[in-house]
């Protein structure tokens, strides 16, 4: 028996819609990592790009259980000394909600190249319009 592998064919991708509406935050990253890797096909390869395109909405109304909304926090560093900032995870779903889905979900991705062009098939919207209907995304219900 031979092992199969898969091939980098851009032109069988899928479109995902996802509403974030109502959702824990774990729980939707997790699956749009699977979506994102290929995990959900019967042809994945872990080396291979052979993932579809996510379109996250409603993003602003994501959940975050327990205490997170409070004491969870979101670190960068300007690259200066002292320059460490930190965002409590309240004030960033008020200001950058997209941000926060994208954070949750790199997090879940391998930490190589691949996971860098996988990011940029999540496309993470704050509210209900969003500019991605002419690929006519497939509805899915977490």
């Amino acid at each position: 028996m031979k092992t199969f592998m898969a091939k980098f064919e851009p032109e069988k991708r899928k479109w995902y819609l996802i509403d974030a509406k109502g959702r824990v935050l774990g729980k939707i990253a997790t699956q749009i990592a699977n979506i994102l890797r290929g995990k959900n096909k019967p042809t994945y390869t872990p080396h291979i790009d052979s993932g579809d395109f996510v379109v996250v909405i409603n993003a602003r109304h994501v959940k975050l259980t327990g205490k997170k909304l409070q004491q969870k926090k979101y670190y960068r560093h300007s690259g200066y000394i002292g320059g460490l900032k930190e965002i409590p995870a309240e004030k960033m779903l008020e200001e950058h909600p997209e941000r926060v889905i994208i954070h949750a979900v790199k997090g879940m991705l391998p930490k190589n190249r691949l996971a860098n062009r996988l990011i940029t098939k999540l496309k993470v919207y704050a509210e209900d319009d969003h500019p991605h209907k002419a690929q006519k995304p497939i509805k899915i219900e977490l």
